[in-house]
């Protein structure tokens, strides 16, 4: 359960789009080493395009600046343990709807 030691940096998305990118990052810290970034961010975002529309990006390490433009709605920037994480979107306009729990 590593999303439940995520410390959310900044955010302008729906409460449960937030959890769903918890939680999906917990998943990756948990079936990838915390070393392979590339892997964990590939996930993120493959997920997020398949759950919310094309057009996600996902940065993930341990040390970067960014400086982006994104739809509203569609941002996060979150930590878990010494990682970073931000998930935007730019492409397309994304679904901004839940999807339903199963």
């Amino acid at each position: 359960m590593m999303e439940s030691r995520a410390v959310i940096g900044d955010t302008d998305m729906l409460q449960a789009m937030q959890k769903d990118a918890l939680r999906l990052a917990g998943k990756a810290l948990d079936d990838y080493e915390a070393i392979d970034s590339t892997e964990i961010a590939r996930f993120i975002k493959k997920e997020f395009d398949r759950s919310y529309g094309p057009g996600w990006q996902c940065i993930v390490g341990t040390d970067f600046g960014s400086f982006v433009t994104h739809h509203s709605g569609c941002f996060i920037y979150f930590g878990i343990g010494n990682l970073a994480i931000l998930l935007f979107n730019a492409g397309e306009q994304a679904r901004l709807t839940a999807k339903p729990d199963v």
